[in-house]
């Protein structure tokens, strides 16, 4: 195992590394005073796209915990960054199952957000349709906004997930997450959804550039081994495999990938970078 060193910034998950639901992991706050104390600069990267930045500096300063929006990645955000460099979002109309996290960053980049069936027909003169579906974790999911998604991939729109995950962490247990969204859509349609968050390296790259920090001095921290660890081996930066969530140390046995470090909690890793910042010195 690689020694624990020359870390100095950090790409952070957040369900099921920072909290369960609504209830913080023990050892939070005194992680980020640690991270503070020793300054090591972070971004919270999350796949999760339900949530805008400012409802996580709400969520984690109702926990103790004070950051900046600026500091926060979701793959709402990430999926918006995408977009914006491949299209003109002024002329790009886009269909969001999916919650404010999802549809404020394609607003702030500029785009047009459709509404529940508007769906081109042959007889429209003027486009009422969207050109993308983009699909992230909604609480709010109807019949009504997977019949218009499909109608609309079905008719040639671009298909995008904003993340893969299959299931998610809460404080009652493992629940299913926007990958099952996305299944129903593709069962739907017969159209794959490109995916912009984790294990793709789209995120840890736009990490790396808020940071504007080194790939070898960065180290992303996740609980998921089929995302955040395997977006960090493809990205080629290290990472630490924290214990809380939904991956296990059998799920690692037969794994063709590792994450550099695997730790039971935030706890261990606060102390781990304490131990590492004396060695340092």
């Amino acid at each position: 195992m690689q020694t624990f060193t020359n870390i100095r910034a950090l790409i952070i998950d957040m369900d099921g590394v920072l909290w369960h639901g609504q209830n913080a992991i023990p050892g939070l706050v005194e992680f980020f005073q640690a991270l503070e104390e020793l300054k090591i600069s972070f971004i919270l990267a999350t796949n999760n796209a339900s949530s805008t930045p400012d409802q996580y500096v709400k969520k984690l300063a109702e926990m103790g915990v004070s950051v900046n929006k600026n500091q926060i990645l979701t793959s709402g955000i990430a999926t918006a960054l995408y977009l914006s460099e491949k299209v003109d979002p002024a002329n790009t109309r886009v269909f969001v199952v999916g919650e404010e996290g999802a549809k404020q960053p394609l607003i702030d980049q500029g785009f047009t957000l459709t509404a529940l069936y508007e769906v081109n027909k042959d007889s429209d003169i003027v486009k009422k349709g969207a050109d993308f579906v983009v699909c992230g974790k909604d609480h709010t999911l109807t019949w009504d906004k997977l019949a218009t998604a499909t109608l609309n991939i079905r008719a040639g729109a671009q298909f995008i997930g904003t993340n893969g995950d299959t299931t998610l962490p809460t404080e009652l247990g493992i629940t299913h997450g926007n990958g099952a969204i996305l299944a129903a859509l593709e069962v739907a349609t017969g159209v794959k959804p490109t995916i912009i968050g984790k294990p793709e390296p789209i995120m840890y790259q736009q990490a790396l550039a808020l940071l504007n920090a080194e790939p070898t001095a960065t180290v992303a921290i996740g609980d998921r081994l089929d995302t955040d660890i395997l977006g960090a081996v493809r990205t080629g930066i290290r990472s630490v495999m924290v214990l809380t969530g939904v991956s296990t140390q059998n799920d690692l046995k037969d794994s063709d990938f590792q994450p550099t470090w695997v730790m039971s909690d935030i706890g261990e890793l606060t102390k781990a970078l304490r131990k590492q910042h004396e060695i340092d010195k």
